[in-house]
C-alpha cells in the first residue's frame, strides 16, 4: 500500500532521515520505535506532506506522492493524527469533527453522518461531550478526538504520532485498544510510539530508528524478544 524508498530528509545541515526505506501492506500496523531524536515523526511529516525530502520516493497506492502538497495527499487518502493532537480548542468536539468532513459533506452526508455514529460508538464519551470546548477535554479524550477526526476523512491509512505521550496507564491502554478496534474495521496504521513494548503488542511489523536509519526491522513479535531491542527500548 506504501512504499517509500531510500528517503533523506534534511533541516538545514543536519541530516535527520538517511536512506530510509520501508513499506506497510493494506490492512497492517507498521510501527517506528527508537530514542527521541531518531527521526519518528519527521517519516510521518514527509509521507503526509509537511516536510518535503531532498531525495527519495513516496509511492501510495501505485502512485508517486512524493511532490504532492499535503491537501492532496490527504485527498489520496492518508491522513496524518499529528503529535500533541493539534485539535481546534476554540470549536467544539462536534465542530471539530465536522471540519474534518468538509470535503465530504457535500457529496455524502448520509455517509458522514454514519461516520459521526462510529466515532461516538468507538468513543462514547466524545458524545456525551459534543458541544463542549475541545480545549477543555482532558488529554486523553483530545487524543480521542484527534484520531476520530481522522477517521471522519475516510481515509485508508492513518499515520499516527505519539498517540500515548502524556496520558495515564489506564487511558494509554484504551487508546490501543481502539487502535485495535480501527484495524479491524480495515484501517492500515503506520504507528510512531515512545512506549515500545505497547507499540509491538498490537502491530504486525516494526522498523527501529536511530539516527534516521532503520537498523532493525521485522515481525513485531520477534523484536519484542530480541536482546538489543530489551535493552534499548523495553526497560530489560
Amino acid at each position: 500500500m506504501l512504499q517509500v524508498d531510500n528517503l533523506r530528509v534534511s533541516y538545514g545541515p543536519i541530516q535527520a532521515i538517511k536512506g530510509l526505506s520501508l513499506s506497510v501492506n493494506r490492512g497492517e500496523i507498521v510501527a517506528l520505535i527508537g530514542a527521541n531524536g531518531a527521526g519518528k515523526s519527521t517519516v510521518l511529516r514527509t509521507i503526509s506532506g509537511l516536510v518535503r525530502p531532498v531525495s527519495g520516493k513516496i509511492i501510495f497506492l501505485g502512485e508517486d506522492i512524493t511532490s504532492l502538497p499535503a491537501n492532496k495527499i490527504v485527498q489520496r487518502g492518508i491522513v496524518h493524527v499529528p503529535e500533541g493532537r493539534r485539535i481546534f480548542a476554540n470549536l467544539s468536539v462536534m465542530e471539530n469533527l465536522e471540519l474534518a468532513a468538509f470535503l465530504r459533506m457535500r457529496r455524502d452526508r448520509k455517509g458522514v453522518v454514519a461516520d459521526f455514529e462510529r466515532v461516538f460508538a468507538l468513543f462514547p464519551r466524545l458524545k456525551e461531550r459534543s458541544k463542549q470546548r475541545a480545549g477543555t477535554l482532558s488529554g486523553g479524550e483530545q487524543q480521542m478526538l484527534a484520531i476520530g477526526r481522522a477517521l471522519v476523512t475516510r481515509g485508508q491509512m492513518m499515520l499516527l504520532d505519539e498517540p500515548s505521550m502524556g496520558l495515564a496507564p489506564i487511558l494509554v491502554q484504551e487508546i490501543f485498544r481502539v487502535i485495535m478496534e480501527i484495524k479491524k474495521q480495515g484501517m492500515t496504521i503506520l504507528l510512531v510510539e515512545q512506549n515500545a513494548f505497547a507499540a509491538l503488542k498490537i502491530a504486525d511489523r516494526a522498523y527501529v530508528l536511530q539516527t534516521g536509519e532503520a537498523v532493525l526491522q521485522g515481525e513485531a513479535r520477534e523484536l519484542l524478544q530480541k536482546e538489543e531491542v530489551r535493552k534499548a527500548y523495553l526497560g530489560g
